[in-house]
């Protein structure tokens, strides 16, 4: 399927544009919080978006005072996304599909009348009927590899022809309760993370929301020249190893690498964006997938550096940056990377450097053993 639109609202800014520029110059939006950030007792590194921006922006689209920043957000990248797709979005051939590990469950204890904003198919609801679409949405939770379990959902809608358009909308924002969830599995890092590094202890959190839409076929891409980024496949395999803890084979992931290895030719692949956390077990795992599935030559970066971990979200976010960054030939840097001290090393990218290889892949892993594995590719207009 066929990439036509994207936003990306983060730390480093409310436009796809502004979030590429920023990670092609080196610019990370971890920042640190004092004692007292969210009334938490421990100081803590993380991305967070700029609140008052986000209230102004969506004033200037909505009247709407009653919903969460996070609905805001959701419904704030949409509407950027769609700028440049221009889809009807109210059609019933256009699909949306909303990823999050959490949505709005923060609200639990709160004082919000309406308890029915914790269920994940009522801000779902609330997201397309704000388009005026009233397809019943689909809602992908699964972990760390919602945003990317969300876009293999949306490519199967597609592929089975009852759409034309899939918006496929992650989202997740930080708070007390998930930063101090990762606090007491003592796996955040006082500094700015460092994927694959041998120094590497930990992982910084981070929040967006971020928009792909896809359409179904070439001939529903708006005419245009330049690049056309494809969605060619994906894959998903749950290795079951522990309710927080990866594999340390890296099974599910090798099984996926695996899979979607047998129509790609591992010489023709730019780069591979891992999940690279910069927790010590989960970047040690993806070494020992990429190896075992032969792809130990291929260049890794990991952009956790720059938006930190932002959870359901991360799949959809770093995959745009990793398209953008296909569209123009660049492979770029795992920012903060030094040294590695795997017993077998694999190519980190310590650079942003020229690739004219057409293809990339993305990899996701999850609590309770959950990976996905994503392949794009582009097309060059003539």
């Amino acid at each position: 399927m066929y990439k036509i639109g994207d936003n990306i609202i983060s730390s480093l800014g409310f436009t796809s544009e502004e979030n590429f520029l920023a990670v092609k110059s080196g610019i990370s939006g971890v920042k640190h919080y004092d004692v007292g950030g969210f009334d938490l007792p421990e100081a803590f590194m993380a991305s967070l978006i700029d609140k008052e921006r986000l209230n102004d922006e969506f004033a200037k689209l909505s009247s709407n005072n009653t919903c969460t920043e996070l609905e805001k957000a959701a419904i704030l990248s949409v509407f950027s996304a769609n700028g440049e797709a221009q889809v009807d979005l109210s059609s019933e051939r256009t699909l949306f599909v909303f990823s999050t590990t959490k949505g709005n469950v923060d609200l639990l204890d709160s004082l919000v009348s309406d308890k029915s904003c914790l269920h994940l198919w009522h801000t779902a609801k609330l997201i397309s009927t704000h388009f005026g679409n009233e397809n019943t949405p689909l809602v992908v939770s699964n972990a760390f590899i919602s945003g990317a379990a969300a876009q293999i959902a949306a490519m199967r809608e597609l592929q089975s022809g009852r759409y034309d358009y899939a918006v496929v909308v992650s989202v997740d924002v930080l708070s007390k309760f998930i930063i101090s969830g990762f606090q007491s599995f003592k796996a955040l890092s006082p500094e700015l993370c460092r994927p694959f590094d041998k120094d590497r202890c930990g992982l910084n959190l981070g929040e967006a929301a971020a928009t792909v839409i896809y359409a179904r076929c070439k001939e529903r891409v708006p005419a245009c020249t330049g690049t056309t980024t494809v969605l060619v496949d994906g894959v998903i395999r749950n290795d079951a190893t522990h309710i927080s803890a990866p594999s340390r084979t890296g099974e599910g992931s090798f099984r996926a690498l695996q899979k979607v290895l047998q129509d790609i030719p591992v010489e023709d692949i730019a780069f591979i964006n891992a999940h690279g956390t910069s927790t010590p077990y989960n970047d040690a795992m993806e070494v020992n997938a990429l190896i075992r599935a032969g792809l130990e030559e291929v260049p890794v970066n990991s952009l956790k550096a720059f938006f930190g971990h932002t959870l359901g979200a991360a799949g959809v976010v770093e995959c745009i940056i990793s398209m953008k960054a296909l569209e123009e030939k660049l492979v770029l840097k795992s920012l903060n990377f030094a040294e590695q001290d795997f017993e077998n090393p694999i190519p980190i990218s310590k650079e942003n450097h020229f690739s004219d290889k057409p293809y990339f892949i993305k990899m996701m892993s999850g609590f309770g053993g959950c990976n996905a594995v994503l392949v794009f590719a582009t097309e060059h207009e003539k």
